[in-house]
């Protein structure tokens, strides 16, 4: 696939958009007139392109984005009655939480370039990733209970995870609106920079991430997650450790540590 137009090239909607540059696969959501308001095309896109992602292995890290002035407005309020009903018909189209689900079960590194203001749904794809860069004019708020909604268990379970049970009933409860110093301060962001700071502090990231030894990292990610979940495979963790110190990765990495030179992944 050829890389995608830049943001400001795009008139029109459409499901995700993917690019490729080097070891980096970048994911655009492209509904700017409406704030990148997901829709059920697009949640069959992104698992299609998380699919297509990770079965290439030149790419390193994933970045995923929004077109316009805003990451996303979540889900399409208008298709939760009928996603409801798709459950009930056991609909084996994709569900909101099975894609964010998948987006943080990666085995690649994920960054969130969070260009703008995200909110509901959305901003547990946000936390699914794993670095969340976003600009100093972010904010986000989690309506659920403005609408009734008791949110789905894995992204309840995501956000006492990563934000702390405390900071996650002020969020889901009150549906409170944060500012971005907040967001940054509760943890919810990594790093907070200017606008004009966003893409040379996701590039390096990126190419700091694209760099090192993608099968170790795949391992200590998955760990890392499933301690965050309580859910840790310690037997294969174990195996996943004594297959590294006999791998091709560690020679190259020692190799490259004597030679003073950047390792060769």
């Amino acid at each position: 696939m050829t890389d995608a137009p830049a943001e400001q090239a795009i008139p029109e909607a459409s499901t995700p958009l993917l690019s490729i540059e080097g070891a980096r696969a970048t994911i655009r959501l492209n509904r700017p007139r409406h704030l990148n308001r997901l829709q059920r095309e697009d949640l069959e896109a992104l698992l299609a392109l998380f699919d297509r992602i990770e079965a290439d292995a030149a790419i390193r890290v994933v970045v995923l984005t929004g077109t316009g002035r805003a990451f996303s407005a979540g889900y399409d309020l208008g298709s939760i009655a009928e996603r409801a009903e798709g459950a009930r018909q056991d609909n084996p189209g994709a569900s909101f939480e099975v894609v964010v689900n998948r987006l943080e079960d990666l085995a690649l590194p994920t960054i969130c370039r969070l260009n703008g203001g995200v909110y509901g749904g959305s901003t547990d794809l946000v936390l699914a990733c794993d670095f969340r860069i976003g600009v100093d004019t972010a904010e986000m708020f989690m309506p659920a209970a403005r609408l009734g909604l008791h949110y789905y268990p894995s992204g309840i379970r995501r956000y006492v995870s990563r934000l702390g049970a405390d900071n996650a009933k002020r969020l889901f409860l009150t549906a409170e609106k944060i500012d971005a110093n907040e967001m940054l301060r509760i943890g919810y962001l990594t790093t907070l920079v200017p606008v004009d700071a966003l893409d040379s502090a996701v590039d390096r990231l990126a190419t700091q991430l694209a760099g090192n030894a993608p099968t170790a990292m795949a391992g200590m990610k998955r760990a890392i997650n499933e301690f965050a979940h309580g859910s840790l495979d310690e037997s294969a963790a174990a195996q996943r450790n004594r297959d590294s110190m006999s791998g091709a990765e560690i020679r190259e990495g020692i190799k490259a540590f004597a030679e003073k030179r950047p390792p060769k992944f």
